[in-house]
């Protein structure tokens, strides 16, 4: 039990801010971390030795949040007048810092949720591309690709250039911008 708690406890910071990327909501994503620790807790007897810990405490939670996510698109999205937060509703401030900071996290919103679970596990939890091919369960190159596209729609949409157009797929890239040459 000692174990548990001395490689676990180091990690909840970082799952809550895993879980608040993917959920987009603070009570969701907490309710998700205390889900995925009662599921270590329980499960930390079938975990092997040779495992990385962080590793599988990651993909615990990607999978509960995965299927929470499914389980919303199921169901819809419902809410009482009553449960909207009041500062929702205001006129946000208009400093430069906060409109980059929503302009980023709105273009990762827009990504689709496998681009965005890799692009957090690298970019933000800084796993190794290895270590995001287990936690995920995809191949090391499906990593690489799904980085790369990500990291060019982000780009392209904070550059103002819409990444994805209506009758595009979300595995397929945007097409190249027309290349321009430059006359003296």
């Amino acid at each position: 039990m000692n174990d548990l708690i001395l490689l676990v406890e180091p990690m909840i910071p970082a799952l809550r801010r895993y879980a608040r990327a993917l959920l987009h909501e603070r009570e969701s994503a907490d309710e998700l971390v205390q889900d995925c620790l009662e599921r270590v807790i329980s499960r930390w007897s079938q975990r092997r030795e040779a495992d990385d810990t962080r590793r599988w405490v990651f993909a615990i939670l990607h999978n509960l949040a995965m299927n929470r996510l499914r389980q919303q698109t199921r169901r819809g999205l419902h809410l009482a007048v009553e449960d909207i937060d009041e500062a929702e509703l205001s006129i946000p401030a208009h400093q430069e810092h906060r409109v980059t900071h929503r302009e980023l996290m709105r273009a990762l919103d827009l990504l689709p949720d496998d681009q965005r679970a890799v692009l957090l596990l690298v970019a933000v939890e800084d796993l190794s591309y290895a270590e995001a091919a287990k936690t995920l369960d995809i191949p090391v190159g499906t990593v690489m690709s799904r980085l790369a596209r990500a990291r060019q729609r982000v780009h392209r949409m904070l550059d103002g250039v819409d990444p994805m157009p209506a009758a595009a797929s979300p595995d397929t890239d945007p097409p190249a911008p027309p290349h321009l040459r430059r006359l003296k």
